[in-house]
């Protein structure tokens, strides 16, 4: 099995070390953090190293790694971690759900997060370091850019083509052949028609509370 090393000691890293641990070639090996947030010596059982020292430890000829971060500062911080880790010389790995449908010929990039039942169509390309959360539908010839979090629910269709550092949240809709500009943010529920320009925010409505309490409610 190959040696893993991910950097993170939060909830994604926790997911990962599991999705890596039970679902992948990969062995974990260790946890990295910069040295200011370094405040636990181990993490799932295993050491937590401080980033700047990780090469010397855990020599890049014998490990991969893995960046384990969400979606803050729109992707820039997953993103800043991902190039530091390639400088120092590291293959990125990536984790691929043996429970997602994958139709695309493996065009995936690396440092890539992609949870279980997902559906990728054919002649999609999904960029490097993104994630997919669980549930998606990619459509056909659509194109995901580098450093994008996609949550779950999610139906990309047909022909669309995503920006860099995108989050597009719970349960949002992109219909066929639009374009969404970088760094753009789609919230949870959102319906896209057309294009979505470059920081756009687009927010979904909310469902309002009822003039009626629960309990006067005839039928439940």
């Amino acid at each position: 099995m190959k040696a893993l090393v991910i950097f993170g000691t939060g909830d994604i890293a926790q997911l990962a070390h599991y999705y890596f641990s039970t679902d992948s070639d990969y062995k974990v090996v260790a946890f990295a953090v910069d040295e200011e947030y370094l405040t636990e010596s181990e993490f799932c059982g295993l050491p937590v190293i401080p980033f700047d020292q990780v090469e010397h430890r855990y020599s890049p000829e014998s490990h991969d790694f893995f960046i384990a971060l969400a979606y803050s500062k729109l992707n820039a911080l997953r993103k800043e971690k991902y190039f530091a880790a390639k400088a120092k010389g590291y293959c990125m790995a990536k984790y691929v759900s043996s429970h997602a449908t994958v139709l695309n010929d493996g065009a995936i990039g690396d440092n890539c997060f992609i949870l279980e039942d997902n559906t990728i169509q054919p002649f999609v390309t999904i960029g490097d370091n993104v994630t997919l959360w669980s549930g998606n539908h990619v459509g056909h010839h659509s194109i995901v850019r580098n450093h994008c979090f996609i949550a779950s629910h999610v139906v990309v269709s047909g022909g669309v083509e995503i920006g860099e550092q995108c989050f597009i949240g719970v349960n949002a809709t992109l219909r066929d052949h639009i374009k969404v500009g970088e760094k753009c943010v789609v919230g949870a529920g959102a319906l896209l028609l057309t294009d979505a320009d470059r920081e756009g925010v687009y927010i979904g409505t909310a469902t309002e509370r009822s003039k009626v309490p629960s309990s006067r409610l005839r039928r439940i």
